[in-house]
Parts: structure tokens; C-alpha cells; sequence
């Protein structure tokens, strides 16, 4: 028996998208405008080296014997077929699909079969109208060789092809192809702005196109919370769907500057989400991360996307944003800027930087005395500072900052930001515990993918001995942020929450990292000693004693009990005050 013929071949596969719906619209003009596109081609493919094999309806299969001839072929025709739909109504146009592979082919007459033919096949039913998808084998050969661009699209699992393939994606480069007008750039609005583009669909099964764009949709949602963000609507950011991205000219053409982009791939009931936050001004990738789960609840995974990627890139963008301003000169520095320079000192959280980022927010208040974030901010700053400096509450200052905090809550309206840190204030510094968490609750329901409300809200439930909803919203904070700039606040808060709960061990677990993070916190060490007292480890809690009282000479059970009763409520001061008295701490007056 002779041996069946073979030969390496590049095979395209074409087709035109919504023929179906052309024809049932007018059948003959359909027919007609076919004819007429394929007249058209006939010259080009002939002159890139191709040879069709065979027409289908509406369909077309040509074999090249070079992969590159295939590619500017392909090229060709989409522009061929875009000057040829530029005066035709939109509902009438043609638009070629294209798939390319190359491969070995089973030669019969005049005909060729096998996989090669079939890959190139299942590329051209994954293309969108007037696009271009090709195999890795192929892009392997044309890579450097075409003028145009390529995009990676992961790999994707094609119907009846036993391994899943990588795609790529083929447009015309900016040479090929040049616009007749370029669009004017949007100017960018006077706070951070972003766009969230539609995600890839890579799980090769159209019928989840709904859950991606679901997903999209909701993480646009969660992200739009953010007043001090201004969001592009999910309708602009759609128009991108399905075609090529740069996302320099989605930033020139929407006016943000940054894009959130990622794609959802899928093996069996798991999807994998993947998602990336692109500075356009720089191309820098400042934050990109990625979710699993399965496809049992769709509309609960959506929701646990959406919450994630919205919790994970808020403190990313507040990072990027500090970053541009500080390199910005003193003298131009605005409100906001003022703000975000104040921000990124309350971060490092010392009471150096606490109190300077105090000066720069009480400059940035005295400019716009309405700019109720900096007035926020402000209040929140210096709270942590006093906490900081040791054991007392200066006044007149206490008392001018619980006004302004009450100002910035009167003006506040549905500012998640404005809520938490005034909800965070009045607890601290005027011990209205009620008060305080019913302001944080209110900015979660605003808001409840912000890690710092969650924060806030842990020490509050902490403020009331309510250690096990306090544990809840730290760890809610943590799972929202796991890389946080203020993890050690975090941690902290889950120390003190433990001992509340005397799970004594777990808290100085929490102690022992906030304080890897912030070595010289001294109520992260004041805290120590007290756990460690409570646990009866008295070597370890005599020595963080030691070096609590080093920072704050005098200090004693009783003014200890004294400063925290004014935000915190006895039964808890109890427990605290004991674990001191166990380390060592004197009753009264130091001797």
C-alpha cells in the first residue's frame, strides 16, 4: 500500500461573520456583495502565494507555503475588506474571520486534510469580525518578519483538538495602517482616574462570555465606590471589547490614567482570573494579581472577585499617586497634593511622621477650609499621634480637633474615605463608642471593599470588648489587603483583640509581627507586656515594660487605666491593666 502524501503547509481558514443573518436580511444583495469581496481577494491571495483549496458558502480555505505570505495575505484582505465596508451601512457589512496555522497535511487530489487543517479552522471560529487569530506555531515563524502587532491571548481550548493551544492575535501595525484622523486626548479630571476594560474570555466556551462581563461589571461597581476615584462608565470601557488594546490610546481616547485589565481562563468547573493595573503615563505595571475559584455559584464568585480586585488596588493606586506627587516641587503643591503627601507620612507611622503629616494637613485646611478629606485625614493623624507620644491628651488641641472632626462628619454626605476616619476619631478621642462604629458601619455599607474602614472597625469593636467581631473585620482587612502599607496596624489590632479574648498566645503571635514591622510602636510594646504578663511569661513581660517606660518615664497602672478610660471601656481596661501589673508596671506613682 502506498504511503499517504504529506506536506508542511500554512493553512488559512476564513469565513464572514453573521453571514447568516445578511442573508436572511437580502439574500441576493448578501450573495452579490460576496461575490464581489471574493473577486476582489482573488488577485491578492494569488499575489501573497496562496492557493484555494476550497469554498464553503460563505467560507474560504487557502494554502500557503509560507507562513509569512499567509499572514500579509490575511493582512491584505482585512484591509481590502475595511476600504470595501466604508460606505456600507453597518447592518450590511462583510467582515472577514481568519484563523492561520501551519502544520503537516494529508494531500488527496487537490484537496488537503488533518489536524493542521482542522487547527486553522477552530482559530478562525475563536476570531472576532475583521480579525486575525493565529497558532504559536505560526507566530514562532512570522515573529519579526511582519509589520504588524501581535497579542498574546493565552492559551485557549479548541473543539475537538485533544491539547489546548496558544493564540495569538493579529492587527495591523501603525504603519500598515494609519487612521484618516487621530481622536483629540481627553484631559485627565483633577483626581486619579482609571478604566476597567473588558477581561479576555480565554476559557475557549463562548457561553461564559456573560460571566465575564458580569464579573467586569461588578468589579466597576465595587471600584466606582471610591469617591476620591473618578471611574469611566462600564459602557465607554465596553466599546474596547474585542479588539486589539493599547492602552496608551485607551488613556488618550477615555482621558485616565489608569487601566485595570485581565482576562478568565477555565480547566473543567475552575476559572482563573487574572488582572493587572497599568500606569498609561509610564507602561509601569503597579499591581497584578490572580483568583481561582469554581463555577458552582457564579454570581458569589463574581462578588468575591470584584471585592478583591477592588480591595487590592485601592491601596496600589493611593501608592502610585503618592508616589507622582513627591516628585512634584513644594511651592505648586495644592489641597490634594498636601493630602497625599500627608497620607504617605501617616503610613510610616511614627510620630515624627504623624505630626508632620499633621502640619501639612492643617496648611492643606487652611487653604480650602471645606475639603473635608484633608479634614478627615487630619483628625485621624493626629489621634494616632498622641497615641503615639505617650499617655496623656493635649489640650486645647483635643478639643479643636473632636470640633473639626465633627465639622468634617456634618459635611461628610456619603464619603466611605471621610466616614471611617471620623467614625475612628470619635471613638478615640471623645469615647463615644457608639458613635464611632456607627460611622464605620455606614462607610462598609458605602464601601465594604476598603481594608482601612475594616481596620478602623476592628479597633473600635476592640474600644467596646467586643474582641471576636473585632478579629472578623481585621482579618476582613487583611484578606482585602494582604500587602498593605499599614499590615502592622493590622497586626497590632489583632493583638490587642486576642488579649481582650485572653488568647494570649495568638496575640503576642500578632504582637511579635506588628512589631518586626514597627520596632519602636510602643502600644504595640505595651500591649506585648501585658500579654506576656497575662501568660505568666514575666521575663519577657518585665523587658517589653522596661522599654516601655524608657519612652515614657512615670509611667504607672494608674495613668495607664486613666488614658485608656476615656475610649475604652473598663472590663477591657481590666484585662490590660492586670497583664501590666503581672510585668511589673507600679500602682501608683513611679518610685
Amino acid at each position: 500500500m502506498a504511503s499517504t502524501a504529506r506536506r508542511l503547509a500554512a493553512i488559512l481558514a476564513a469565513d464572514i461573520a453573521g453571514y447568516s443573518r445578511l442573508m436572511g436580511a437580502d439574500e441576493v444583495s448578501t450573495v452579490q456583495a460576496l461575490r464581489e469581496h471574493r473577486s476582489a481577494a482573488d488577485p491578492l491571495i494569488a499575489q501573497h502565494g496562496g492557493r484555494i483549496v476550497k469554498t464553503t458558502g460563505d467560507g474560504l480555505l487557502i494554502e500557503f507555503s509560507s507562513v509569512v505570505g499567509a499572514v500579509e495575505c490575511a493582512l491584505a484582505l482585512q484591509r481590502l475588506v475595511d476600504e470595501r465596508n466604508a460606505e456600507t451601512a453597518a447592518d450590511r457589512r462583510m467582515e472577514w474571520r481568519i484563523g492561520i496555522h501551519i502544520g503537516d497535511v494529508l494531500i488527496e487530489g487537490d484537496d488537503i486534510l488533518g489536524d493542521g487543517v482542522n487547527i486553522a479552522a477552530r482559530l478562525e471560529g475563536i476570531a472576532e469580525p475583521g480579525g486575525i487569530c493565529i497558532s504559536e506555531d505560526a507566530f514562532r515563524q512570522v515573529r519579526g518578519k511582519v509589520e504588524a502587532e501581535f497579542a498574546d491571548q493565552g492559551e485557549r481550548s479548541l473543539k475537538n483538538i485533544a491539547r489546548p493551544l496558544r493564540v495569538y492575535r493579529v492587527g495591523s501595525s501603525p504603519t500598515a495602517k494609519q487612521p484618516t484622523t487621530s481622536p483629540v486626548a481627553l484631559p485627565l479630571p483633577d483626581k486619579p482616574s482609571l478604566a476597567v476594560l473588558p477581561f479576555e474570555n480565554l476559557t475557549g466556551d463562548a457561553e461564559q462570555e456573560y460571566f465575564v462581563d458580569g464579573m467586569v461589571e461588578e468589579i466597576t461597581t465595587a471600584i466606582a465606590r471610591l469617591p476620591w476615584l473618578f471611574v469611566i462608565a462600564r459602557n465607554s470601557a465596553f466599546t474596547y471589547k474585542g479588539k486589539p488594546i493599547d492602552v496608551k490610546q485607551v488613556a488618550r481616547e477615555l482621558g485616565v490614567r489608569y487601566v485595570l485589565e485581565g482576562s478568565v481562563r477555565k480547566t473543567g468547573n475552575r476559572v482563573r482570573i487574572t488582572g493587572q493595573l497599568i500606569d498609561t503615563m509610564s507602561g509601569a505595571h503597579i499591581w497584578a494579581d490572580r483568583f481561582d475559584g469554581a463555577l458552582d455559584d457564579i454570581f458569589e464568585l463574581q462578588d468575591q472577585v470584584a471585592s478583591g480586585v477592588a480591595g487590592a488596588i485601592e491601596p496600589r493606586l493611593r501608592l502610585a499617586e503618592i508616589e507622582r506627587i513627591s516628585r512634584k516641587p513644594p511651592e505648586n503643591l495644592t489641597v490634594y497634593d498636601l493630602y497625599l503627601r500627608a497620607l504617605a507620612l501617616s503610613h510610616q507611622f511614627t510620630p515624627e511622621s504623624l505630626g508632620e503629616a499633621v502640619s501639612l494637613l492643617q496648611r492643606a485646611v487652611q487653604i480650602d477650609p471645606s475639603h473635608t478629606p484633608a479634614a478627615a485625614l487630619l483628625v485621624y493623624c493626629f489621634s494616632w499621634w498622641i497615641s503615639q507620644l505617650g499617655i496623656e491628651f493635649p489640650e486645647p488641641q483635643t478639643g479643636e480637633t473632636v470640633r473639626l472632626a465633627r465639622q468634617a462628619a456634618a459635611t461628610a454626605q456619603d464619603d466611605p474615605d471621610v466616614l471611617w476616619m471620623i467614625g475612628w476619631c470619635l471613638a478615640y478621642l471623645t469615647g463615644d463608642n457608639a458613635a464611632g462604629a456607627r460611622m464605620i458601619e455606614r462607610s462598609l455599607r458605602l464601601n465594604p471593599n476598603c481594608a482601612s474602614a475594616w481596620l478602623a472597625c476592628g479597633y473600635v469593636h476592640s474600644f467596646g470588648n467586643r474582641p471576636g467581631p473585632a478579629i472578623n473585620a481585621l482579618e476582613q482587612a487583611q484578606r482585602l489587603s494582604p500587602l498593605d502599607p499599614q499590615d502592622h496596624m493590622i497586626k497590632l489590632g489583632l493583638g490587642i483583640a486576642c488579649l481582650y479574648a485572653h488568647r494570649y498566645d495568638e496575640a503576642i503571635e500578632a504582637l511579635e509581627r506588628a512589631l518586626a514591622q514597627k520596632p519602636g510602636s510602643l502600644v504595640a510594646m505595651q500591649v506585648m507586656a501585658a500579654a506576656c504578663g497575662r501568660l505568666g511569661r514575666l521575663e519577657d513581660a518585665h523587658a517589653w515594660l522596661a522599654r516601655v517606660r524608657e519612652i515614657v518615664p512615670g509611667y504607672t497602672v494608674a495613668k495607664f487605666s486613666g488614658y485608656l478610660l476615656r475610649f475604652v471601656v473598663p472590663e477591657a481596661v481590666a484585662i490590660q491593666a492586670e497583664g501590666l501589673r503581672l510585668a511589673g508596671l507600679p500602682e501608683g506613682e513611679a518610685q
